[in-house]
């Protein structure tokens, strides 16, 4: 059976939305887009990946429509732009919290009749910007999707099939709640504690003495920070959970070390090794 070509708007070039543009185009779809530094729009253009603007007019071109901005960003964006978005659209965020975007996406949603499924897409690099973007970011990754209706199979299957061109891997639907509380352990704290970790003094002359352990644990330090505050500060209420368990966590490791209770570490070695062991099956 022939693919169908169809045009897809993108708000948000950034590496996410740059990377989806890519996809969609590499793909044999029409990519239009809406970003607000022109100078990466225009890039965009030149290079041949966008093909013209998202506007008022423009936007009812399109089949699917993917909002890759900061949270509060993706919701002002629904707010005042959801009363021009065709009725037969699909429209996907790709936030990395799902409360707040997808609270706003459903009630726009039902207020013009357009579609809206809650999205996040499981890829990403420590680098950010259209400059690091590419078309197979996607390859073989999950996209996290919270539907409006949890059962709704015919929905699903078609999200599935305008997600194909981006190569997902798999993908996995949820509630926003479950997604946030997720989340929190899965990525933030991940960002977080490699953060923290590389503010030690020692860091600064760590050549020549570092490996494999120390590049995955550091890999995230390297963020966006304004993006990290503003998700971190959405989803505190989980990751102050997760954060103050993982600090009780730590506390038991110092005091054995201070204590030289060997035995003590020795258990808890070992019980986060077998943690390990169990959840990667």
């Amino acid at each position: 059976m022939e693919e169908i070509t169809f045009t897809v708007g993108i708000v948000g070039l950034g590496l996410i939305g740059g990377s989806m543009a890519k996809a969609y185009r590499a793909a044999g779809h029409r990519v239009l887009a809406a970003e607000t530094n022109r100078k990466i729009f225009d890039f965009a253009v030149l290079s041949g990946v966008v093909a013209g603007e998202l506007n008022d007019d423009t936007v009812s071109e399109c089949a699917l429509i993917l909002i890759a901005v900061y949270p509060r960003a993706a919701i002002r964006y629904l707010e005042e732009k959801g009363q021009t978005i065709p009725p037969r659209a699909v429209v996907i965020d790709c936030c990395g919290t799902k409360r707040g975007v997808c609270a706003a996406g459903f009630q726009a949603a039902k207020a013009y009749g357009f579609t809206f499924v809650g999205g996040h897409p499981m890829a990403g690099t420590e680098r950010s910007g259209f400059k690091y973007s590419k078309a197979t970011m996607f390859k073989g990754a999950s996209m996290v999707l919270v539907p409006p209706v949890y059962d709704d199979i015919r929905l699903l299957e078609r999200v599935k099939r305008l997600l194909a061109p981006a190569g997902f891997d798999s993908l996995t639907v949820t509630t926003a709640e479950r997604h946030d509380e997720m989340i929190a352990f899965t990525s933030q704290m991940a960002h977080l504690v490699s953060n923290a970790f590389i503010k030690s003094p020692t860091a600064r002359s760590h050549s020549g003495f570092s490996a494999g352990s120390y590049k995955d644990l550091t890999r995230v330090a390297w963020l966006d920070e304004k993006l990290w505050t503003e998700l971190f500060l959405e989803n505190r209420a989980n990751l102050l959970r997760e954060l103050d368990g993982f600090l009780v966590n730590m506390a038991d490791y110092r005091d054995a070390l201070a204590a030289e209770d060997g035995e003590t570490m020795r258990a808890l070695l070992r019980e986060g090794k077998e943690i390990k062991e169990e959840v990667d099956r």
